[in-house]
Order: structure tokens, then sequence, then C-alpha cells
């Protein structure tokens, strides 16, 4: 009867887990902050630990060509001690995909955004570029790695999307924040209905882009399986305020 017991809870902690919209931090802007001075302050790889410390469950990072924040020389260092979810997120140039593929992080997030973008400001037009992304996801499926798109929620390239062989996507929720102080429910529905369209197309979902702890909890409410959050630059912004270890736990209570 105890092991009965002991089993049920077991499988409810599962599914409560399951349930659970995870945080993974960006750590892109810890490093502009580090590399503004030339040195190895703060150190990434102690940063990346602590938020880990503090309760995030997932490290995200966006190398770019430029190389104004994360670096490639900082993937390695970061693969070896991140002991949650490590999701290196970039556009598919050649460079990159060599480094992804060597590095072998849980999870890719593929963004169109080419050298020499300020930030991730759209998601793909996968219908232009199914091709060209169904090669890029094989190659990384072939690796061993989780792959995620990021898609506006428009249906058609959901569709699109589903058809070149990703796991997730990630919609891009700019337009979302930008929109939420004036009208909150127009603002989040068309998430909200682009997230039914992908349960029935059996993709995963994420989201990232000008989250804060303003709307977190707003979004996280009207799409339902949300799995993952990525959120960076607000974290950090809050971070000078209430520390990262309060922040970061802020966050967290926001996803409940």
């Amino acid at each position: 009867m105890l092991v009965e017991l002991t089993l049920i809870k077991y499988r409810l902690l599962t599914f409560l887990i399951e349930l659970m919209t995870r945080l993974s931090v960006n750590i892109n802007k810890i490093a502009l902050i580090r590399n503004s001075r030339g040195s190895n302050y703060p150190d990434l790889v102690q940063v990346a630990m602590d938020c880990e410390e503090f309760g995030a469950q997932g490290i995200t990072v966006h190398p770019r060509p430029d190389q104004r924040h994360i670096r490639y020389s900082d993937i390695p260092a970061l693969k070896d001690v991140v002991s949650t979810e490590f999701n290196i997120e970039g556009y598919p140039s050649e460079d990159f995909l060599d480094l992804v593929i060597k590095n072998k992080p849980h999870q890719c997030t593929l963004v169109p955004d080419e050298p020499g973008a300020l930030t991730s400001d759209c998601g793909w037009d996968t219908i232009t570029h199914k091709e060209k992304l169904k090669i890029v996801i094989a190659r990384l499926h072939d690796a061993g790695i989780r792959v995620s798109l990021f898609i506006d929620p428009i249906a058609d390239r959901l569709h699109a999307a589903k058809e070149t062989g990703t796991d997730r996507i990630e919609f891009y929720t700019g337009s979302f924040a930008q929109d939420y102080g004036d009208h909150k429910q127009d603002a989040v529905d068309p998430f909200r209905y682009a997230a039914k369209i992908c349960h029935e197309l059996e993709l995963g979902i994420n989201a990232g882009h000008d989250l804060n702890l303003e709307n977190l909890s707003f979004f996280k409410a009207n799409v339902p399986e949300l799995l993952e959050v990525s959120i960076g630059h607000a974290i950090v912004c809050d971070a000078l305020y209430f520390g990262l270890k309060n922040t970061i736990q802020m966050y967290l209570k926001a996803l409940t």
C-alpha cells in the first residue's frame, strides 16, 4: 500500500512539473556588460550557475556574428556547467550550425535575423523558407538536438512550420508586449488562437521577447500549455533594483 501511494505521489509530481512553464534566462546582456570592459567581470559562467541555483530552469544564449555579447568561445564553457536546459538561439549560418552541432545543447532556437540585426524583431516566414529550414532542422535532429522556430502567431506559417519538422515554435511576443498596456485581451488573442493551432499540430510552444513582470502572468494565463519562456533583457533590468536572486524568484512566481 505504501509503495502504491509513493508511486501515485511520484506520478502526480511528474504531471505537475510537466504543466509548469519553464523559465530560461537569457544571459546575453550579462555578456554585454562583461565585454564593455574587456575582462571577465562579471564572470559569465558563474552567473549562469547562479541563475540555476536561484531557480532558473534553463539558460539561453544568442551568439551573433559580431560577438558583441555572447562569444562563440563562451559556448563550450557554458555547456560544461549548465545543469538544466541549455538553449542556443541564432540565425542558421554555417558557422552557427557548426557551433551548435559541436556543442549539442538540449535545444536550438532558429531565428530569422541576419548578421547586423540589433535584436530579433520578427518570426520566420516559414512558407518562403520552408525548404531551407527542413534541411537545417534535419541536420540538428541528426545531432540529437531539439529544434524550435521563432515565429509570429500566423496560422499558415504555423502549418508550414509543422512541415519543416520542427519540434517546437517560439512565439515572438514583441507585438503582445507593445499592445499590452492599452488592449490586453486584443494583444494576447492572436497568441491564444495560434496556441490552439499548435496543439492541433502537436507543436510544443515556447515564447520570448519583451516579456516582463508586468505582462508575463497575463500571457501565461491566456496561452495554454506554454512550455517555456526565454527572458533576458527584462530580468537584467529588474535585477538592478531587486537583485538577481529575487528577480528570478519573482519571474518564477509570475509563471505559477
